[in-house]
């Protein structure tokens, strides 16, 4: 029985296995990423280098370098899913590393944090939305403006500034949710984590939080989470206890370590402060709804949001 190493040997000095070699070889090398990556360290690879590791070179072509074609994680083809392939040098070889896609960012993020905050609030339909996605025209300057300081807003971020978030109000249905979920997906994209949570709902689910003495920990999740968004604050119904206890300390605190907080609403700030001032009991209570304002007016920028209902 012939050994395997000499049945090797004879198909390497084949002309036919030579020639699909060299034909490999020529689309692996001229591959715009792959000649990129060899003139961006072209001092420090060598030809040996590069025959060496084809075979790593081509593993790194047969998968997706970004998600723009990813319909969702359940369908990455990649050989780590839900992790995208990036060449490095190692060891005096050209090696592969594989860094999580935003997708799997979010997803890590959202599963984390749903097993301690219920009422998280990502739509399907916004899984993929961008900047890109956000359509204004000339008539409304409230969506250009918010568009710019969005785009602004991730892009110091990523710097390492920390800007103010901002205050989205305006009507039902123009847009202010979308555009939460843009910036959270241009964030995740840089890897920057975030939270969108649904304010009706987190208030509900914060108070039946008290019987199982999981309260105190949700509030510091929310207290601490490196961006926070708070969608559709102002549709809750207001009682002293929500607005003393859950979002003052919250936003206090967001405010004394100057972190990121965006808000929608379908009220403007005069409108927020007197729904903050009057609870269900008919109480009236103009001071602590003016300490919430002022907080809020520290952690965002008002940005008016006009336009059709695209709801319906």
């Amino acid at each position: 029985m012939e050994k395997i190493n000499q049945t090797l040997k004879k198909l390497g000095g084949s002309e036919t296995f030579q020639k699909r070699y060299q034909q490999m070889r020529r689309e692996i090398i001229n591959n715009p990423e792959v000649r990129a990556f060899l003139t961006e360290h072209r001092h420090e690879i060598t030809e040996d280098m590069v025959e060496k590791s084809l075979m790593k070179l081509y593993e790194f072509l047969t998968q997706s370098q970004s998600c723009k074609n990813c319909s969702s994680l359940d369908g990455c083809n990649n050989l780590i899913k839900g992790y995208y392939p990036e060449l490095v040098i190692r060891a005096n070889s050209i090696d592969i590393q594989y860094d999580r896609c935003p997708q799997q960012i979010m997803y890590d993020e959202t599963r984390k944090n749903e097993k301690l905050i219920k009422s998280m609030h990502f739509p399907k339909d916004l899984l993929h939305v961008s900047f890109e996605n956000i359509d204004f025209s000339p008539n409304n300057p409230g969506r250009g403006q918010a568009l710019n300081k969005a785009t602004l807003f991730v892009e110091n971020y990523s710097a390492g500034i920390k800007p103010k978030g901002l205050y989205l109000y305006g009507q039902f249905g123009v847009g202010k949710s979308f555009l939460l979920g843009a910036i959270a997906n241009e964030l995740a994209a840089k890897k920057i984590p975030s939270m969108i949570v649904y304010v009706p709902e987190l208030l509900r689910e914060l108070k039946n939080s008290i019987a199982d003495s999981t309260l105190n920990e949700k509030i510091e999740t929310l207290k601490k989470q490196e961006i926070l968004m708070l969608d559709d604050i102002g549709a809750e119904t207001m009682s002293s206890w929500t607005r003393d206890e859950v979002l003052g300390p919250i936003l206090q605190y967001r405010m004394l370590e100057n972190l990121p907080t965006f808000f929608t609403s379908n009220f403007d700030f005069q409108e927020l402060e007197h729904h903050l001032t009057y609870t269900q009991r008919g109480e009236e209570e103009k001071m602590k709804a003016r300490r919430i304002m002022e907080r809020i007016k520290y952690l965002a920028e008002p940005i008016r949001l006009d336009g059709p209902n695209r709801r319906q």
